[in-house]
């Protein structure tokens, strides 16, 4: 299965270290990549800004796949739900991308042509440690399917 985890925004060191520590993890599971795409911070409305940012993260994602985007008016899904999405996407053969907006969220109309919206719950996340969740849960999901255990 190969997956994309794209992103707006660099990470800082702290959160490089945990996200590139399950990026590598997910590696014995599945093809995974990470994408981070340019804040466009400069734009001069948020609107204009997650239009750049959602035209950048296009680019980014492997064609004829599967978008997920972290949205907070998204479903919220267990770690168990995840793991039996994950195992239906796989079946279907197809390349899953996740995608973590940046400060200003995503595009509206990025959001609405996804295939999934999912929210990591009511609570507000800044978006680097959002994709860090992402990221763990992510391996988490893959820890059931395979029935190991979570800390090995």
């Amino acid at each position: 299965m190969r997956l994309t985890l794209a992103a707006v925004g660099k990470l800082r060191p702290v959160f490089r270290e945990a996200c590139d520590d399950y990026v590598l993890r997910l590696g014995r599971y599945v093809d995974m990549s990470e994408h981070e795409v340019r804040e466009a911070a400069r734009a001069p409305t948020s609107d204009k800004q997650q239009a750049l940012e959602a035209s950048a993260l296009r680019e980014k994602l492997p064609p004829g796949g599967i978008v997920v985007v972290l949205d907070r008016t998204g479903q919220a899904w267990s770690s168990e739900e995840l793991a039996k999405r994950m195992q239906a996407w796989q079946l279907a053969a197809r390349p899953v991308s996740f995608v973590v907006g940046g400060s200003t969220g995503l595009a509206a109309d990025f959001v609405a042509a996804a295939d999934a919206r999912w929210s990591l719950g009511a609570i507000t996340l800044p978006h680097e440690l959002a994709r860090v969740v992402v990221a763990e849960q992510l391996y988490r999901a893959w820890t059931i399917l395979r029935g190991e255990p979570y800390h090995k």
